[in-house]
């Protein structure tokens, strides 16, 4: 009677088993086999192919892979599996992360009211145990047959977006369309991260955009990834490809913390701490004139010349990108005098404020290199609130309380000298280099102004206003009258910048800073 009981008992459970293998089975097919290899055709991988192809080997733990999409009006009888999107943790180089990936052979990777619950789960267990999050986006946006359900899912995202913002990193991959209420997301994380090619972002496709103004465009026109690269700023980095993209994620997490109580990781320095860099002297010429290659001066200054360049195609006047010296992250913020005499315009306060505060936000110490004219002059720049913009830099630094250095490699004019922080705006350590010239305005410009009169008069006016540059030069174009009155902490050899540049960050390292408590600041938007 026992065995015989026992024997049901065993039937009843290899049941069971048998109908959670099945269940299992079709949830893993996603959409199908044909839906999937049209993925494939169009030279994407799988939503769960690129969930293994990012974390390490074995890693991945599925949360939610039984959710159903709500049985309602026209969502009675269609199949999702997972709702279109898996959900899950695992690691990277051994880190905890958390991941969803939308699952395009599923009605299109749409967003409905469950696939957004099982997002917005994610992110609060992601914040609970304080690990990144990583979305890889390709939707088809809203789930049109469940109406205001499925707006009720992108709501609940939106508001982890906003309220995690600053906790734990947030990093989009745009890995297919992304349209629609479906951009917002994206557009509040840290990083967004877009395929060429396959991949676009855009609020109005270009269907509506030819109805409403009759203007013609293609998908890849409107909102592909060199566009947000180069025109619209809205991403930070691209590559050829869903396998590129992925690499380049764990490549950017390599640079930040866990979460915004922890510092980033520390490696060991394969590159002498004290190696000298002689070569920057084949660099920069004393002439303000002069552009030179500030991305080189970056690579000679960093460990091993290895630089992660955010936004390379956008606002090239200003470069801005993640590094290491003497094994410790650091982001960098630097003119680049080869684009608009690396002068400050609308475009380069926007990034470079958005990057300085997501730094600041996790704890990522910030080198500042300074080459710049002053702010772009112009009605255009006017009327388009350069006085707003340029005023993000300014708050952006002064918030900041990670470590702080600046070095002075040139030019520092006006306004624009404060706005790459400077000493009275809450850089810790400022250093120069000979080369350096600290003033209200260029030579030129000051004796124009201060000695107009006296040029005018003049018998001989062009030799006259010669002599009062020089004169003015001597005066105060130059890194000494600054560091005269302690706005430089040291004037510097080219050869010891990295050397001095890594003790300074050593000795800054442990830095605690802390401002005025308040709900939230007011950032000129």
């Amino acid at each position: 009677m026992k065995a015989a009981m026992a024997d049901n008992a065993r039937l009843l459970l290899d049941e069971l088993l048998a109908e959670l293998e099945e269940r299992r089975k079709r949830v893993l097919l996603g959409g199908g086999e044909e839906r999937i290899k049209k993925q494939h055709q169009q030279g994407k991988l799988t939503a769960r192919e690129r969930i293994h192809r990012l974390l390490d080997e074995g890693s991945f733990v599925e949360l939610l892979p039984f959710a159903e999409h709500l049985e309602t009006g026209l969502m009675e009888g269609l199949e999702a599996p997972a709702d279109g999107v898996v959900t899950g943790y695992g690691t990277i180089h051994g880190r905890l992360v958390f991941v969803f990936s939308q699952d395009f052979t599923v009605l299109g990777g749409s967003l409905g009211k469950m696939h957004g619950r099982k997002i917005a789960s994610l992110m609060d267990m992601a914040v609970k145990v304080g690990a990144p999050i990583i979305g890889l986006n390709d939707s088809a946006g809203a789930r049109i047959q469940e109406g205001v359900d499925s707006l009720s899912g992108y709501g609940e995202v939106f508001y982890r977006n906003a309220v995690y913002s600053g906790v734990v990193p947030q990093i989009s991959a745009i890995l297919g369309p992304c349209a629609g209420g479906a951009v917002y997301s994206p557009a509040m994380t840290d990083f967004i991260l877009m395929s060429r090619s396959t991949s676009y972002m855009f609020i109005t496709g270009p269907e509506v955009i030819k109805s409403v103004t009759r203007e013609e465009v293609s998908f890849e026109e409107l909102g592909g990834a060199d566009v947000h690269m180069e025109k619209s700023g809205v991403a930070h980095l691209e590559a050829e490809g869903d396998e590129a993209v992925l690499d380049l994620i764990k490549r950017l997490l390599s640079y930040l913390p866990q979460n915004s109580r922890e510092k980033p990781p520390v490696l060991e320095a394969k590159d002498p701490v004290d190696r000298e860099t002689p070569e920057l002297l084949d660099l920069i010429h004393p002439d303000p004139k002069r552009p030179y290659n500030m991305h080189q001066v970056i690579r000679t200054l960093l460990d091993e010349g290895e630089f992660l360049e955010i936004q390379p195609a956008f606002a090239r006047n200003i470069i801005v990108g993640l590094g290491r010296l003497g094994g410790m992250p650091v982001g960098v913020v630097a003119n680049n005098p080869r684009f608009m005499a690396g002068a400050l315009d609308i475009n380069a306060s926007d990034k470079a404020a958005r990057f300085i505060r997501t730094m600041d936000a996790f704890n990522v110490p910030l080198l500042t290199l300074v080459d710049v004219t002053g702010f772009l002059p112009g009605v255009a720049q006017e009327h388009g609130g350069i006085i707003r913009h340029g005023a993000k830099m300014l708050y952006a630094y002064a918030e900041a309380t990670v470590p702080k250095i600046t070095l002075i490699t040139r030019k520092a004019y006006g306004g624009a000298y404060l706005a790459m922080n400077s000493k009275d705006m809450g850089a810790d350590v400022v250093l120069a280099w000979p080369t350096a010239a600290v003033a209200v305005m260029g030579a030129e410009g000051a004796a124009n102004i201060i000695y107009r009169k006296e040029i005018q008069s003049s018998p001989t006016p062009e030799e006259t206003r010669r002599k009062k540059i020089e004169e003015y030069r001597q005066a105060f174009d130059n890194p000494y009258v600054a560091a005269a009155r302690g706005y430089i902490d040291d004037v510097i050899d080219f050869k010891d910048t990295r050397r001095l540049l890594i003790r300074h960050l050593q000795m800054l390292w442990d830095k605690k800073e802390e401002r005025p408590w308040k709900k939230h600041g007011n950032i000129p938007l």
